[in-house]
């Protein structure tokens, strides 16, 4: 019974950490279904968000709950800047110059989130404690971060919102017709770079979020910006134009990591969990390389 309970407190620490990765993930499942585009910079998205919530709480000595908004619309402010500077003069180029743009930006957004905000290490504060369950660790004497918990409870709400969002409203419709195909959306009056500024917009918000809850739990830091590499085999194992894939594979991934850290860690020695999930995304490319929900593509030559 022990080792079964010891078991699942692992498991559930890692589905739990696992929603958070999703949550980077459907950043780069949003931008990618309409434009096309692997945003490389959304984890430099991360870092610059996280970073300027504590600096102008630093800044301007106003409280988190006032910062958060104006962070908001910074990243808002951000993400349709970044498609109608970069994106718009861009369209119809080959997916390797459009990749490349994004690299760029990623070392642009770094270096301007420490220019404006400092490079030194700054703690984050929401106010959750990052202790365990008092409930089970009394009944079932399992360690399950309260902090995890409420953090995966914050991701689940807003996947569930943008999932509704995309779904069941006039932009998601507009979303998916321009995820399809451009030049019909074109043709039949949709807007197209109304469309990818929203996408954009809301990339940056996730962006927020995400730097939130990371920087609160690790410290905001450059390395956060490595946060999103970690959305790598979440994207490879779910599918980068599906949403339900980026939370089923950041389910996977975060459930899997923890699992070999604790079980297959001690035999091969430490670190196991930075680089056990890109093995399991390279295996899984050579069994489904399309992903779990990803579209099959047949090219006629």
């Amino acid at each position: 019974m022990e080792i079964f309970l010891r078991f699942l407190e692992v498991l559930i620490s890692g589905l739990l950490s696992g929603v958070m990765y999703s949550l980077v993930a459907l950043g780069f499942v949003l931008i990618y279904k309409a434009s096309g585009v692997f945003n490389f910079a959304q984890g430099a998205m991360v870092f610059f968000a996280a970073l300027t919530t504590v600096g102008v709480t630093e800044k301007f000595g106003v409280p988190l709950w006032v910062a958060i908004p104006i962070a908001i619309v910074i990243m808002a402010l951000l993400g349709l800047a970044i498609e109608k500077f970069v994106l718009r003069p861009l369209v119809n180029q080959p997916d390797i110059t459009l990749f490349m743009a994004t690299i760029g930006l990623t070392f642009f957004i770094e270096g301007l989130a420490q220019l404006v905000w400092g490079s030194t290490v700054r703690p984050l504060e929401l106010g959750i404690p990052d202790v365990p369950i008092e409930w089970l660790l009394d009944k079932a004497g399992m360690f399950i971060s309260f902090f995890d918990l409420v953090a995966a409870g914050i991701c689940a709400v807003l996947v569930t919102a943008l999932v509704l969002l995309f779904n069941k409203t006039k932009i998601g419709r507009a979303l998916r017709a321009v995820a399809d195909d451009h030049q019909a959306a074109l043709s039949v009056g949709i807007p197209l770079h109304h469309v990818w500024g929203i996408v954009w917009a809301v990339a940056g918000f996730i962006a927020l979020v995400a730097g939130l809850l990371w920087g609160s739990r690790n410290g905001v830091q450059f390395a956060l910006t490595f946060v999103a590499l970690k959305a790598l085999p979440v994207l490879i194992l779910g599918g980068f134009t599906s949403v339900p894939g980026a939370i089923v594979g950041g389910l996977i991934i975060g459930a899997t990591e923890k699992l070999a850290e604790v079980y297959i860690g001690p035999l091969v020695g430490g670190g196991i969990e930075g680089w056990f999930p890109y093995v399991l995304a390279l295996l899984f490319l050579l069994v489904r390389p399309e992903g779990l929900f990803g579209e099959k593509i047949i090219r006629r030559i």
